[in-house]
């Protein structure tokens, strides 16, 4: 990184993009067209000569999020006029897609990923065995159960396809250079203020990194750590013998591990096989090129031979061209989008392993992100502030780049865990408690358990109960009738001080801060569009002196919204303490009993009410005890210093033995939250919902004065919020994972945003958004693997709405 003092620019541009493949290319075309006027990229070779040149180029929409299908509808959207636009052919052919289920566990995910298609009015056919084969006449149908069908989906050249991106960029204003290599990024405080390339430098207001396999170089010489793998990837094309019809549709089978694409008188068939080669622990060298590597037999064979079982025909049809090339896989196997949260001008759009599907919709996201700081969408499973520097160790990406490529055609079960690079970040208590029977899961790199029981089975369904249904269901009747211990420490948390931070969080929380020190307030952080953007606790200690608590897997990102609207001037500091505090959640009736059986202070409701924050003593340690949770009991988060955090642990559980006390996991948590009517951000809130939208109306605290988002929020309470969430119950056991389509005689009107079951009810409870003028309608039906089950919408709250348990 050089120096800005020293940096003298021969030219300047007002976005920079790094990286001229088919995502760099499709932003160049987005913001010009949007008329952005000094967009320069930069390509170090030719255009698509990274990855983008030997990609297969099937076109799929449908994805396990309604934002993500989204995505992927506007890049058909735009592969549909791109070619009329520019006048530069693109091979697009709209011919639809099959997919197969060849089990029944595979027909059940099928079918999920059918009811949520139908939730958000994307057209998708059910089809039975014989009518797949009638769209695709050369399969076999031995173990086939059914069968998808997508008419919109399609495949694509993609040189074409990048070529037009290029062309209708430069028709705009854009400017592309092509064999100019960026080899330093020049930082100015958390800006970027240029780059050095071998053919000069360059002055720009914003820096983009859409270097492909390079991202994680690119991201580097910024200071950035990304995610961004890269491993080896093959398909094959076959010999030219085969007469095809011209509206033949693309095909996958991922039970027998493949893909395959219609070509000239040909098949052109990849996979997603297990043990593919990571490739440079994701930093391949500059001068790597347009080039392949040798072909590897032994793992083409894991989906060429499965694949001839379902394509008899191959076998009597031999390969032409065997295709071995690096392709980005980033650390969750999902793309990298959005502002770095290091920098307050370099965006990131990588990571994509299928980058020409995407290209379309995730070009004209970045522009929207980088024009008007919102890509038009709640996109966080492609947030680049999902991931911190943890996963961007290259071991560590390489590992998990590894395992998420070979999951691409795996079942992916409600509730799976990965395996690859766990055991990366542990809570003072994770010996203790795998002693005791925890079955761990991983967020954000924490080891956090799930569950307890010897007995129970990591056994994961689609339409039955999971293998851990009993030990879970025995937790939550812990929470509710005695007491437990939840190991949270995973939660991050940063402390914000200074004579400027209560004027700092007053004017960025929709709560009102303003109340003494010893107090606990559950806000949202508003965008300026009133949409949630964080979901968090705040705890004031003093007035000069706050303590922030929010999930695991979001630290990164609201870390980030609270220090890019710190006020420059020095009077606010933020550190964040989540390694230096583990937290121990004691809840259940029992709670005050185990409490005070282990401190000389007073825990009565007259001396800690609800919401209230005090530094006490448990045993011989010293911890801050704030009166809240997350799942509707008499209860305190105790954060402990971390090495006193076995102690407090071991003097909880023997205080508490005379009163059953258990440990219990976050699916308990998740079980109890539903009940209670407690949200989830990511599922239930983002940033395309308002507090009003969302039933939290009573966190917004308009008359407090200005904050962020104040106008947006008084105009929707002025209004009325359009749509509003609402909590429904089925009696007994729902196949509800999130992403089922909610009807209203016969009609869809709205989809669960999460869901699961309620082990004190006895119930499947869910939460969905519904128009306002169907608000307060109770029968409804909701749609899962092709059942529809009566659901009733009720109070929000299920359990103890009056607050009672709560509040004791």
């Amino acid at each position: 990184m050089l120096s800005a003092t020293s940096f003298k620019a021969d030219r300047h541009a007002r976005i920079v993009i790094i990286g001229g493949g088919a995502i760099g290319c499709s932003l160049a075309y987005h913001l010009a067209r949007a008329g952005e006027s000094g967009v320069l990229l930069l390509e170090k070779s030719r255009i698509t000569d990274g990855c983008t040149w030997h990609a297969a180029g099937l076109v799929g929409q449908l994805r396990g999020k309604r934002n993500l299908t989204r995505l992927m509808q506007e890049s058909v959207a735009v592969f549909d006029r791109l070619e009329a636009e520019t006048g530069q052919a693109i091979d697009w052919r709209k011919t639809g897609s099959l997919r197969l289920a060849s089990s029944p566990a595979r027909w059940s995910e099928i079918r999920r990923a059918m009811t949520q298609a139908r939730g958000i009015g994307f057209e998708c056919h059910s089809l039975s065995p014989g009518e797949a084969k009638e769209k695709f006449p050369y399969i076999d149908l031995d173990g086939v159960v059914g069968a998808a069908f997508i008419p919109s989906d399609g495949y694509v050249d993609p040189y074409a396809l990048t070529q037009a991106y290029a062309k209708g960029a430069r028709a705009k204003g854009a400017r592309i250079e092509e064999g100019v290599c960026v080899r330093e990024i020049v930082l100015q405080g958390r800006r970027a203020a240029g780059v050095v390339t071998d053919g000069g430098t360059v002055a720009c207001d914003i820096l983009v990194n859409c270097a492909g396999l390079w991202a994680k170089r690119v991201g580097a010489l910024a200071g950035v750590p990304l995610a961004a793998g890269v491993v080896e990837h093959q398909y094959f094309v076959t010999e030219k013998t085969l007469d095809l019809a011209p509206d033949l549709p693309t095909l996958r089978d991922p039970d027998k591990n493949f893909y395959l694409k219609p070509d000239v008188s040909a098949f052109a068939i990849g996979g997603w096989e297990d043990g593919t080669k990571g490739c440079w622990r994701g930093r391949p060298p500059f001068d790597f090129g347009r080039e392949l590597f040798d072909s590897n037999m032994d793992r083409l064979e894991r989906f060429a031979l499965p694949c001839a079982e379902r394509l008899p025909v191959l076998n009597d049809t031999g390969i032409q061209t065997i295709i071995n090339g690096p392709i980005p896989v980033s650390a969750d196997g999902e793309p990298i989008m959005g502002l770095a949260p290091d920098l307050d001008n370099f965006y990131v759009a990588c990571g994509f392993t299928a980058g020409i599907a995407a290209s379309g919709g995730a070009g004209h996201a970045m522009a929207n992100w980088i024009l008007h700081g919102d890509p038009g969408m709640d996109l966080w499973p492609f947030d680049v502030r999902r991931f911190g520097a943890p996963q961007a160790n290259g071991r560590y990406l390489e590992a998990r780049a590894i395992e998420a490529y070979g999951s691409y055609y795996k079942i992916h079960w409600p509730g799976e865990e990965t395996q690859a690079g766990r055991g990366l970040r542990r809570s003072p208590l994770y010996e203790i408690l795998k002693q005791r029977g925890a079955a761990y899961g991983a967020k954000n790199g924490w080891e956090r358990p799930n569950c307890f029981s010897a007995n129970h089975i990591e056994r994961p369904s689609f339409e039955n109960k999971p293998g851990w249904f009993e030990a879970v269901g025995a937790e939550a009747r812990a929470i509710r009738e005695r007491v437990a211990l939840i190991d949270q420490s995973s939660f991050a948390k940063f402390e914000i001080a200074g004579p400027g931070a209560g004027k700092f969080l007053q004017g960025l929380a929709a709560n009102d801060l303003s109340g003494p020190a010893g107090t606990c307030v559950y806000t949202q952080l508003c965008n300026p569009k009133g949409g949630v953007e964080a979901d968090l606790t705040i705890m004031k200690q003093s007035d000069d002196l706050f303590y922030a608590v929010t999930g695991s897997g979001f630290g990164v990102r609201d870390g980030h919204w609270l220090g890019s609207h710190m006020p420059g001037e020095g009077t606010v500091k933020m550190r964040e303490v989540t390694r230096e505090r583990a937290v121990i959640n004691l809840c259940g009736p029992r709670a005050r009993d185990v409490l005070q059986a282990v401190t000389d202070q007073d825990v009565s409701n007259a001396a800690l009410p609800f919401l209230s924050v005090a530094e006490i003593e448990v045993g011989h340690a010293s911890v801050r005890a704030a009166r809240i949770g997350y799942v509707g009991e008499l209860g305190w988060e105790l954060h402990i210093p971390a090495e006193y955090a076995a102690h407090v642990y071991e003097t909880l559980m023997a205080a508490g033995r005379e009163f059953g006390i258990a440990d219990a996991g976050y699916r308990a948590i998740e079980s109890c939250r539903l009940e209670k009517g407690y949200l989830y951000w990511s599922a239930d809130l983002s940033p395309d919902y308002s507090p009003y939208e969302a039933g939290l109306g009573f966190c917004v605290a308009l008359g407090k004065g200005d904050f962020l988002g104040h106008d947006a929020l008084a105009a929707i309470e002025d209004k009325g919020a359009a749509r509003k969430l609402c909590a429904f119950a089925v009696e007994g056991f729902a196949p509800f994972h999130g992403g089922e389509a909610i009807l209203k005689e016969g009609k869809v009107v709205g989809q669960t945003t999460s869901a699961g079951f309620g082990h004190t009810l006895g119930k499947t409870l869910a939460f969905g958004y519904l128009p306002s003028g169907l608000a307060r309608e109770t029968d409804f039906e909701i749609e899962a693997f092709g059942t529809a089950y009566t659901a009733t919408r009720g109070p929000r709250c299920h359990y103890d709405p009056s607050n009672a348990r709560l509040k004791a």
